[in-house]
């Protein structure tokens, strides 16, 4: 865990350590922890009732606001309980480029590593699937400390895969979990949006609190390169020769559309987003996001 460990300074640690991952809306669990929870048991309080959505549990409906209303809806409680997080880490070709000393891939294995720290500080249970156009691996969330020295294990051995195709894996992914959760998905989302999107809108539909952090090299994000530069895609080994110069505002203008298209697609559908700069210390960049998701959930509450 060589890379990992040395990423992971006393400084950063002291950053980490303050932080908490908390879930945007009520979730489902099973044991004490932070979070505010549907599950019903003992020593949990009725609340209110809201309608009925796919997915709910049928044993929560309040039958008896049936059949004065004729709709359904469900008893909501309350307890302090932990949750899953899953981290959907996108391991394809094209997350290896690195302009600087860091690729996307490694920036987004440490934020998922921090991630998962985090949660684990939280007694709440972490689980990973690695993706690309297929869940290549998968550990099942669970909380022991022991677990979370497997999972960095298998972060620290992260290659990059094969191309980028999100959909299917996100798919797949979405239609094997049962319980409701924080999914947090680290990928450059290079693929086409509104099929990311569609897919991510699947997670929102069964009740998941959803977060999309995107990792851009500075490269891409600037395109700062001077005189005729040969490109190679990572997926397809296309190479193109160009003038930097004569295609720099249309590659930005281009851009400026792509992340648009993701952060609003991302607003509409009530899930996170966040573009990470691979130039930027993870654990800097990944407080600042935290601390931001916290005020808006502060605000909201």
């Amino acid at each position: 865990m060589t890379a990992i460990r040395q990423a992971f300074t006393p400084e950063a640690l002291a950053k980490l350590s303050s932080m908490e991952l908390r879930a945007r809306a009520v979730v489902e669990g099973h044991y004490s922890g932070q979070h505010a929870s549907a599950y019903r048991g003992a020593s949990v309080e009725f609340v209110d009732h809201r309608e009925y959505a796919p997915g709910d549990e049928p044993r929560h409906i309040d039958w008896r606001v049936y059949g004065r209303t004729d709709r359904l809806y469900v008893k909501q409680y309350e307890a302090e309980t932990n949750l899953d997080l899953h981290l959907l880490l996108d391991v394809s070709r094209s997350m290896d480029f690195a302009s600087g000393e860091v690729s996307k891939l490694r920036c987004a294995t440490f934020v998922a590593a921090a991630l998962a720290y985090i949660a684990t500080n939280q007694r709440d249970a972490v689980g990973l699937f690695l993706v690309d156009h297929a869940v290549r691996r998968h550990l099942p969330a669970m909380t022991s400390p022991g677990h979370l020295a497997r999972l960095f294990e298998v972060l620290e051995a992260t290659d990059a895969g094969e191309d980028t195709r999100l959909t299917p894996a996100l798919e797949e992914i979405a239609g094997r979990l049962r319980r409701r959760a924080i999914i947090v998905l680290l990928s450059d989302l290079l693929d086409e949006p509104e099929d990311v999107l569609r897919a991510l809108g699947y997670f929102r539909h069964r009740g998941h609190d959803i977060i999309v952090l995107q990792c851009m090299d500075p490269a891409e994000l600037k395109l700062a390169y001077r005189g005729t530069v040969a490109f190679e895609d990572l997926e397809t080994s296309d190479r193109l020769s160009v003038e930097v110069a004569n295609v720099r505002a249309a590659y930005l203008a281009e851009l400026r559309r792509f992340l648009t298209i993701y952060r609003h697609g991302c607003r509409d559908r009530l899930i996170d987003y966040a573009l990470l700069d691979t130039s930027v210390a993870f654990d800097t960049a990944l407080t600042a996001y935290l601390a931001r998701r916290r005020s808006h959930l502060m605000r909201r509450a």
